[in-house]
């Protein structure tokens, strides 16, 4: 008898192994566990760049850049809650002492984090510029020109959004961002 695989046999085996990898992907996009809005104790990760799915410390974030885009992540199971445009997160690291008295209870370390879909028509909130009024630099909804102030609560302070971005109040836990509460507020745009 010979030792070798038979073209087929080969064939069939690489077959069988790719159905494999694309059923078991396919099971782990489909993880209701995905859709779940951000819960407390979760880590927070990049949701794009080089370093998308990789854990947010205070480190990565420098005071006055741009906001990092983020995904709540489940620590018990590794699983990644990126299965709902409305569990984006905007980070964003300022100096604490421009806070106002209800962002800062919901800040570590001058890190605030609030929703990144915009209260308007519930479009991304991607980005950030000099205020339209003022010189501080705030998030921008670029659809419908929404801005909101996260030294604020993110409140809006231009635009037609009906209300601020939702908030996520954070703690640092083993030297990572993690979540401290579920949003404060409504997530997403007015309802039509």
């Amino acid at each position: 008898m010979d030792d070798h695989p038979t073209r087929r046999s080969v064939v069939f085996g690489t077959l069988t192994a790719c159905a494999s990898v694309a059923v078991a992907a396919a099971a782990d996009d489909d993880d209701p566990r995905k859709e779940k809005q951000p819960q407390k104790g979760d880590l927070l990760v990049f949701s794009e760049g080089e370093r998308e799915g990789q854990t947010i410390t205070p480190a990565d974030l420098k005071i006055g850049e741009p906001p990092v885009h983020a995904w709540p992540k489940d620590p018990a199971n590794a699983i990644v809650r990126d299965g709902s445009r409305l569990n984006e997160v905007l980070i964003v690291r300022l100096d604490p002492n421009e806070f106002d008295e209800d962002t800062r209870p919901r800040a570590v370390e001058g890190i605030v984090a609030y929703s990144a879909i915009c209260s308007h028509a519930g479009c991304p909130v991607t980005a950030w510029i000099k205020a339209t009024e003022g010189n501080d630099d705030v998030f921008k909804c670029m659809c419908h020109n929404s801005e909101y102030d996260p030294r604020r609560g993110a409140q809006v302070v231009f635009g037609p959004a009906p209300r601020r971005l939702a908030a996520l109040p954070l703690v640092i836990k083993d030297g990572e961002l993690a979540i401290a509460a579920p949003f404060i507020g409504k997530v997403g745009g007015q309802q039509g």
